[in-house]
């Protein structure tokens, strides 16, 4: 199958540093090439993804993050690059809306971030033209009315993270914002009385006003901030840590992080918001508390838990090419169906009701 997928603008693929939806979008690439399927990227032109990329792009510019003209005239040159594709995998917000007329390829897009009025809105003006994929049942539970056509989980390339012996400190792996939870973290490593290592992206003005305003006056002797690590020093981080404390304080649609912490071995303790319980497998790969004493208990315990059992958990549930897999099924059927477009034949359904994978427990 010849697949197109689209990069948002703003950030190269795979991303330098901090970046989710970017490192999503290269593993999946890859996973997809690897099971041997011809990829083509529409991404910025400093994208170093090993998969073919389309020409014609701009490179990253982070100044240009949210200017509407510059994410319009990126998708108008991806629809337009990826003409010969089987089916198009979509990564924007915009992509959806330009999709109705830029194209009469089947467009599947991922709902990345939490689906609010104004995203629903835009949304369901595409329904018809476009599937939409969850990326976790919770996501998917408070989209309505967008009609989700599967929900997938992300995946990551387990083989590429190492193992790592476990210690004596938690760690928290995020960014500088208070829905990340950085408090709470620190709070309930004091309590338990294990030293907790911090490593935040943070770069924007905002992110920086909030660590001198809150987190700097709590850190103390037991909570140290290591800055934003490479992709490699946060997996040694993780894997020498007993714990990764996620400590969210939003309903966050999914977290690489518990997943990357799972395939070095390491536990997760989280607070019960957004995609945490279909992740974490209470009483084996984690623990799921509310308050800051009840994770200091739980991350007290997590030296009873296994941590051959929490790699175990990333390989099988939350592996590329499992996520690779469950793309191509959706690409499958979504090529079989008459595309809304083709007005001389059926309509295709708004919805493509398919199942996706249960929550964990």
């Amino acid at each position: 199958m010849r697949i197109g997928i689209i990069a948002p603008p703003w950030i190269p693929i795979p991303p330098p540093a901090y970046g989710g939806i970017e490192s999503f979008i290269d593993t999946l690439a890859r996973a997809l090439d690897e099971a041997g399927h011809d990829v083509v990227l529409a991404a910025s032109a400093d994208s170093t993804s090993p998969v073919p990329r389309l020409d014609g792009f701009e490179p990253s510019d982070p100044e240009t993050m949210g200017v509407t003209a510059h994410e319009l005239r990126h998708l108008l040159r991806a629809f337009a690059g990826l003409s010969d594709v089987d089916v198009i995998l979509d990564n924007t917000l915009a992509g959806p809306i330009i999709a109705k007329t830029a194209t009469t390829i089947p467009v599947a897009t991922v709902a990345h971030g939490p689906l609010i009025p104004l995203e629903q809105e835009l949304y369901l003006a595409a329904a018809d033209d476009v599937a939409y994929v969850a990326i976790s049942h919770n996501q998917a539970s408070l989209a309505a009315p967008v009609p989700i056509a599967r929900v997938i989980h992300h995946g990551i390339r387990v083989q590429d993270v190492p193992v790592g012996p476990g210690g004596d400190t938690a760690c928290f792996v995020g960014r500088m914002h208070p829905s990340k939870g950085i408090p709470e973290a620190i709070e309930a490593a004091a309590i338990a009385g294990i030293p907790l290592r911090i490593a935040a992206k943070m770069q924007e003005p905002a992110e920086e006003e909030y660590f001198e305003e809150v987190v700097r006056p709590a850190l103390g002797s037991n909570a140290e901030y290591l800055g934003e690590l490479s992709a490699e020093e946060k997996y040694v981080l993780m894997g020498e840590s007993c714990a990764l404390l996620n400590t969210i304080q939003w309903d966050e649609p999914f977290g690489l992080v518990m997943i990357e912490a799972l395939a070095t071995g390491s536990p997760v303790v989280a607070t019960p918001r957004g995609s945490v319980q279909e992740i974490v497998e209470e009483g084996r790969t984690g623990f799921v508390r509310g308050t800051p004493r009840d994770l200091a208990e739980a991350l007290q315990r997590v030296g009873e838990l296994d941590r051959a059992a929490c790699r175990e958990s990333a390989e099988t549930r939350f592996s590329a090419a499992r996520m690779a897999e469950d793309y191509v099924a959706l690409f499958e059927d979504l090529v079989r169906r008459p595309h809304p477009l083709d007005r001389a034949g059926a309509a295709r359904p708004a919805a493509v009701t398919l199942e996706g994978p249960s929550p964990a427990g």
